[in-house]
């Protein structure tokens, strides 16, 4: 049956999300802030939001404070090779190759299970942190021994306990049902892009985005990976799963932060999708038995720490938990057309029970496996078996909005 523009309808979600809210173009009011010495009324109460900032640094270097400085000197070693790794393969428009000098695409902290422990390069005692290196096919551990050395010299690598984790070439991951109000989980994209997942909802920081009510996602799901224009048609389902404008769409683009591609440290692969109230909802959503179930997540974040159990609901695998196995990574990630993207301060994620994630479920919101279900990430790539996820303070942070959650 033929789909038709709902772009005048007004009905209200079940959880009442259309109420106060301006539709995207539309007039609202000004919001402007009170001038400066007009009372306290012009000052801020203090509020996670405004934290942002600090606590982005602060978590970074709360978890380097913890670890032994050749363990993370070694470790900023290999980001510089890794950024350089990225700057020459994108010059050169060229796909990672398996060779025997860029086997190494990843580096993070965390600590290695009882396997690991056998296969790591020093003696690693248990509970233990340890250097993960991510490769793209398995060698031996010399090798990847070898291959830090060229880079970051053989001083260290005789007392920092190196684990090897296999994880192919690293995809931005680019890839079911059309609902209404549409919540989070369920797939979404730009009208040029396949089909990525609907994260959440949130709301700009300070007028006059805080009268708006947004879809966030990833920069390669909503913004085509830099190749979009502000204004630009988002469709629920993504034109993967049939979903087409102007018939489905939900949203428009509000915001992107651009992912460099020439070797620079990006942080996050983020976007905002600016709504139809009436055509989103704060739920987020898995299936059961064939019929959607609905639950709410926390809005204030919390830092992942390897071990800590995550979930996250995605346009592909639905409902999956899984465990942190790093923090503070580095990766580089393929976007095709011999685009890589350099980032750091990434969270990796092993599924528990199968894959934490696979194509199509880029943009989820990844959230702690307890009953707050508090922020902690925003998926964007994997490999391999390994998910990788943006910072969820990060992300807060580089869009200036706070989660509507």
């Amino acid at each position: 049956m033929a789909k038709r523009p709902r772009r005048d309808q007004q009905d209200s979600g079940a959880d009442g999300t259309s109420q106060g809210f301006e539709k995207p173009g539309g007039n609202g009011g000004s919001g402007a802030n009170p001038e400066p010495g007009r009372g306290t009324s012009a000052f801020e109460a203090p509020s996670d939001e405004a934290m942002g900032a600090e606590a982005v640094a602060s978590e970074s270097a709360a978890i380097e404070a913890e670890l032994h400085p050749d363990i993370v000197a070694l470790k900023r070693e290999i980001d510089g090779m890794l950024a350089g790794n990225a700057r020459i393969a994108t010059e050169a428009a060229a796909i990672q190759d398996v060779d025997a000098s860029c086997n190494i695409i990843g580096a993070g902290f965390g600590s290695g299970d009882a396997r690991a422990a056998a296969e790591a390069s020093a003696n690693l005692l248990p509970g233990e942190p340890a250097l993960i290196v991510y490769t793209i096919e398995k060698v031996p551990t010399e090798h990847v021994v070898a291959e830090i050395a060229s880079a970051a010299g053989t001083q260290a690598l005789s007392t920092v306990p190196v684990i090897q984790v296999p994880v192919g070439i690293v995809d931005a991951y680019p890839h079911r049902m059309r609902m209404r109000p549409a919540p989070g989980g369920i797939s979404v994209a730009h009208f040029k892009v396949t089909a990525g997942t609907l994260g959440c909802l949130c709301i700009g920081a300070k007028a006059p985005r805080n009268n708006r009510l947004m879809i966030l996602s990833n920069n390669h799901v909503l913004a085509n990976s830099n190749g979009a224009s502000l204004g630009d048609c988002i469709c629920q389902p993504g034109p993967a799963d049939a979903g087409s404008c102007p018939a489905d769409q939900i949203a428009i683009l509000e915001m992107f932060v651009p992912i460099n591609f020439s070797g620079g440290i990006n942080y996050v692969d983020c976007a905002t999708g600016w709504a139809w109230p009436d055509r989103v909802r704060r739920e987020l959503m898995y299936l059961s038995g064939g019929s959607p179930v609905f639950f709410r997540v926390g809005s204030a974040p919390v830092a992942a720490a390897p071990g800590m159990i995550v979930g996250k609901t995605g346009r592909t695998t639905q409902l999956r938990q899984g465990r942190v196995s790093a923090v503070n990574v580095t990766v580089n990630v393929n976007y095709g057309s011999g685009r890589i993207g350099h980032f750091r301060d990434q969270i990796a994620i092993t599924g528990i029970g199968g894959d934490f994630s696979l194509g199509g479920d880029s943009g989820s919101l990844i959230w702690q496996w307890d009953a707050a279900r508090r922020p902690v990430g925003l998926l964007f790539a994997g490999g391999g078996g390994t998910t990788f996820g943006n910072r969820i303070t990060r992300v807060l942070q580089a869009l200036d909005v706070a989660l509507y959650t």
